[in-house]
């Protein structure tokens, strides 16, 4: 009688998981929901990487009959092609080994779970199930400046020992008032309130941003959450003005570099010759996120040549961006479709005439282009609330400060050794 490769794999497997663990063993196991981890086990913990695949994640770990085997378990209940980079994932097996579980936070709220059954006879060799992350916050605050040590605010927040999440979060925060691609120096600081997601007494993320303080230079930001008369959240500054702006300041997480600014007479140097360039080139990792600036309509996502795959978006006011070299279109975007502020388009690539991978960014004011650096700084502020909403948005900001001073100044007086 012929077997099935991976179904003799599977049951080779599922054996020797039964017989390395003894019923003491199972008796002092950690319980995690449901299912027996004992505590023999490792565990690989990571985020995924730009452009991968379910199974090219699992087979770091696992060998690749297994990994595929998992991959076909968990299509009738996840999409594998949903993988979204960035997020994270664990990978747990026994100390010989053996495949146990992989868990992967699809978003804050729900998690995908894949348990190797311990029973050689059921009928399907894995548990999967997609469920809700119990979740716990606490209020935390945390001050960070830029420095020699610690040149840009990812550095910065990772030597407070903080996720990545949380300096991409307060990018967002500000994204219409700082282009953290380029403007922050060292001496700048950020003070920030949040609050600090947990499951299982473990980190799992963030919550809301509270408040924030930035110091760049001679200018002080403030940013404050309120739930306006619409019921949705917000951020203003001190004064109630809102910090939304038309566009972001970068259509990019705040990593990248300028590695070419807009010019009229730019050495190009694939073409080895003077010739205009009408945008501002970021370079950034193959696959990092392209961002709209601004809500609007899409008017083109297609090859343009020398472009490559290109985004180009109308918004109010006469204006036009588009978004150069991309390595693909996010889903759903094609002529016609509405973008909001913030919403993934693409993804940088080096499609086109590239020497790298990069973003080139432009923005088209009346049919002319302009200088996206300079053209950000003359547009108008964002709406400040009513009347009527200002003195309890007072209350609630002066309530954040507050919050934000004491949390600094406690961690400030345990991190002291002279206290203690």
């Amino acid at each position: 009688m012929s077997r099935n490769p991976s179904s003799l794999i599977l049951f080779v497997a599922a054996m020797a998981l039964s017989s390395c663990q003894p019923s003491s063993e199972i008796d002092r196991a950690d319980r995690r929901g449901d299912v027996l981890l004992a505590r023999d086990s490792t565990t690989f913990d990571s985020v995924v990487p730009p452009n991968a695949t379910l199974e090219s994640l699992l087979q770091e770990q696992l060998p690749a009959e297994l990994s595929r085997s998992v991959v076909d378990a968990v299509r009738g209940v996840f999409n594998p092609r949903d993988l979204r980079a960035a997020q994270p994932y664990r990978i747990t097996r026994t100390i010989d080994g053996l495949f146990r579980e992989f868990r992967y936070d699809i978003d804050a709220d729900t998690l995908l779970r894949v348990v190797f059954r311990h029973d050689p006879g059921a009928p399907q060799a894995f548990d999967v199930s997609v469920v809700p992350v119990p979740k716990e916050y606490v209020t935390s605050a945390v001050s960070v400046e830029i420095s020699p040590d610690h040149n840009n605010l990812i550095d910065a927040f990772d030597a407070e020992g903080e996720n990545i999440q949380l300096p991409l979060r307060l990018s967002e925060v500000f994204g219409g008032e700082v282009d953290f691609n380029s403007e922050l120096r060292r001496g700048d600081r950020l003070q920030v309130l949040f609050d600090r997601a947990t499951r299982e007494g473990e980190f799992v993320g963030y919550g809301d941003v509270k408040a924030a303080i930035l110091t760049t230079g001679k200018r002080t930001i403030t940013a404050f959450r309120y739930v306006g008369a619409d019921g949705k959240p917000a951020y203003y500054n001190d004064q109630g003005r809102s910090l939304r702006r038309q566009f972001l300041k970068s259509p990019l997480p705040f990593a990248p570099r300028v590695t070419s600014a807009f010019s009229y007479n730019r050495f190009h140097p694939v073409h080895g010759s003077y010739r205009p360039h009408l945008g501002v080139d970021f370079g950034a990792p193959f696959g990092t996120a392209v961002n709209a600036v601004a809500s609007g309509v899409v008017v083109a996502a297609e090859w343009a040549g020398e472009a490559g795959r290109m985004v180009r978006i109308r918004h109010t006011g006469g204006y036009e961006t588009a978004y150069l070299h991309l390595s693909s279109f996010a889903p759903g975007i094609r002529p016609g479709a509405r973008v909001e502020q913030g919403d993934l388009i693409g993804r940088v690539g080096q499609t086109g005439t590239a020497t790298g991978p990069h973003l080139d960014y432009r923005i088209i004011k009346n049919g002319v282009y302009v200088n996206p650096l300079t053209e950000l700084s003359k547009m108008p502020q964002g709406e400040s609330l009513s009347a009527a909403a200002l003195p309890e948005f007072a209350r609630e900001r002066d309530t954040l400060l507050r919050q934000l001073s004491g949390q600094l100044s406690a961690s400030s007086s345990t991190s002291d050794p002279a206290s203690r």
